[in-house]
């Protein structure tokens, strides 16, 4: 049995690339977790897609003995995308260590996650990292963190993640500031579960948070959203290989396998209680995540719709932040709508679903969800694909989701950034300086201009010296149609999009150029056009492959020559009447591509 005033549950949050999975790589060498033979970088993050971006995206909790206290942290993701991990990981926690690179100062996440952890009630122990570095400035940067965040500059401790000076001494400051867990062994059994992940072999393995009771090995216990029952098979502790416990008491961190095989059992923010001697209210679980922007993901191969729809399922399992349905489309066959936080989120679980699940998948260009009204009905439409949205001529206003960003930059990029930030249709509405060369702008700004391509544009103008984070800022009235492309005269839904008035022209040259170069020559002219409703705003023809029906007449009357072509003529306008336009899946996967 173990004491809880010896607990210190923490997460370690920070910005992109402050060195988080470092940090806690020298805090597994130093308390002995890990075997220095079997020592690697990143060692927490576990998925080889991490190991290859250099980044984390799914948080990972470990248990590790400093002197004669318990430590269980837990290693959060920095990208804006990844927020959802950062605040499910904070629920099972009574205090973070915030890490602000020594070199860089406070970035836009640094923000957004030490928010976080107030809005939670937590203990902050903020720590200045890579101290080692030249260009390190450890004091400028203290004061900085004072003035913006109201941390006192004397407690900000002064570390190096990659060389392990200082680390002791925030341990200790860990331990003497962040308050040790409440809860009461006596009361009815009541766990978080704030992850899961599908093993194949064993079910469900979920990682959980003991909040009050005793969770015990092979007892029966009950799940009181889905009110499902099942048998702890086993129960145990990460530190970080899995061992086996007995029991797990209040404030204590573990991992719980139940046998379970269906996946929408044991979802983050679910309440497990004992089957005997059941709790009566559920903890609060977690604010359920809003989708921001949309995609169709197809199977290349049309008969994996099946596998694809069983790897979302498992997916969700362990990434709860996205969502998806069913859907067809004449061009595409069957496949399914997904919603996810944003663009990066979007790729990393497109990749996982080809990398873990072994798939080949086409993905549609991501759209975000409008909302129509339509003359005379006061009940919205909403629309998360071009293909819902109503006639033209039916629609009174249609309103799209804004954005609140902030940027932080260094002061000389402030008119690169505000000229793209309009161009975008944005709005500034707030400048404040953090320090005399540093400075933080607040834009109101359509999500549909976010999506595409800002934050590499914003990277490039600022030489990658800006960051970003964003929050939801509601939805306003916007001038928008739906742009359609069409082929031989019939719109193809893959290509279709809802877009601005002002841009619509341009998008739609640039994607009939773009189909011109990859659709192939067929036996007949192919017109490829982009349309607003009946109006043609963009055309390209692909020329058709021609035939030489005069290659036998030499020489010889004119009149017959004549006749050859008129023939020609009209077997290609007949063929034209019913030719259906061949477009190769490649032609597809190309004009659908984000980055171009």
């Amino acid at each position: 049995m173990i004491d809880s005033t010896k607990i210190r549950n923490l997460s370690i949050i920070a910005h992109i690339d402050h060195g988080k999975s470092t940090l806690s790589d020298r805090i597994l060498e130093l308390t002995g977790a890990v075997d220095p033979r079997e020592m690697r970088e990143q060692y927490l993050d576990s998925m080889d897609i991490e190991r290859e971006r250099g980044i984390t995206i799914k948080a990972q909790n470990v248990r590790v003995r400093w002197k004669d206290y318990i430590i269980h942290l837990i290693d959060t993701p920095g990208h804006v995308d990844f927020g959802y991990e950062v605040s499910r990981s904070l629920a099972a926690c009574e205090g973070v260590i915030l890490l602000v690179d020594a070199s860089q100062g406070i970035e836009a996440q640094t923000l957004a996650n030490c928010y976080l952890a107030m809005e939670h009630n937590l203990e902050i122990v903020a720590a200045l990292n890579k101290i080692d570095l030249p260009a390190a400035d450890p004091d400028r940067y203290a004061a900085e963190i004072e003035k913006v965040l109201g941390i006192p500059a004397k407690e900000i401790l002064r570390i190096s993640g990659k060389t392990g000076e200082g680390v002791p001494e925030l341990l200790d400051a860990a331990v003497a500031r962040i308050p040790s867990p409440g809860g009461d062994r006596d009361k009815p059994l009541r766990a978080l579960i704030f992850d899961s992940y599908y093993d194949q072999y064993r079910g469900v393995v979920s990682s959980l948070r003991v909040v009050d009771g005793v969770l015990s090995a092979n007892s029966k216990l009950r799940f009181m959203q889905t009110f499902a029952v099942h048998e702890a098979e086993e129960i145990g502790i990460r530190t970080p290989v899995q061992v086996p416990v007995s029991e797990l008491g209040p404030g204590e961190v573990g991992y719980l396998i139940a046998g379970i095989k269906d996946v929408g059992e044991a979802r983050s923010g679910e309440t497990v209680t004992s089957y005997a001697n059941p709790a009566t209210e559920p903890l609060e679980g977690y604010r359920d995540p809003k989708p921001m922007v949309f995609c169709g993901l197809y199977p290349i191969d049309g008969d994996e719709f099946e596998d694809l729809r069983e790897s979302l399922e498992k997916l969700r399992l362990n990434d709860s932040s996205f969502t998806y349905e069913p859907e067809t489309s004449g061009a595409l066959g069957f496949g399914f709508r997904c919603g996810f936080l944003g663009l990066l989120h979007m790729e990393i679980v497109r990749e996982r679903l080809e990398r873990e699940f072994g798939l080949s998948l086409i993905a549609t260009a991501p759209s975000v969800e409008y909302v129509a009204f339509l003359e005379g009905s006061a009940v919205p439409v909403k629309i998360d694909r071009p293909s819902d949205m109503p006639a033209a001529q039916s629609i009174s206003k249609v309103e799209e989701p804004f954005l609140q960003i902030n940027i932080i930059t260094p002061s000389e990029y402030t008119g690169a950034i505000m000229e793209l930030c309009q161009t975008r249709r944005g709005e500034l509405n707030r400048m404040e300086y953090i320090s005399p060369e540093r400075l933080e702008i607040g834009y109101r700004i359509p999500l549909a201009e976010v999506v595409m391509d800002l934050f590499d544009q914003l990277k490039s103008k600022t030489k990658g010296y800006a960051s970003l984070d964003y929050e939801p800022a509601g939805y306003g009235e916007s001038d928008l149609v739906k742009l359609d492309i069409l082929l031989n005269g019939v719109p193809v839904d893959a290509f279709s999009t809802i877009i601005h008035r002002s841009k619509a022209y341009d998008y739609g040259r640039k994607m009939t150029a773009k189909l011109g170069d990859l659709i192939p020559r067929q036996l007949f002219d192919v017109p490829i056009q982009a349309a607003i409703g009946g109006r043609i705003v963009a055309r390209e023809t692909v020329k058709a492959r021609r035939k030489d029906v005069l290659a036998k007449c030499y020489g010889g009357d004119i009149t017959r020559k004549r006749k050859l072509l008129e023939k020609q003529k009209e077997g290609k306008k007949r063929m034209k009447n019913i030719g259906r336009v061949e477009v190769p899946q490649e032609a597809f996967i190309s004009a659908l591509r984000l980055d171009e």
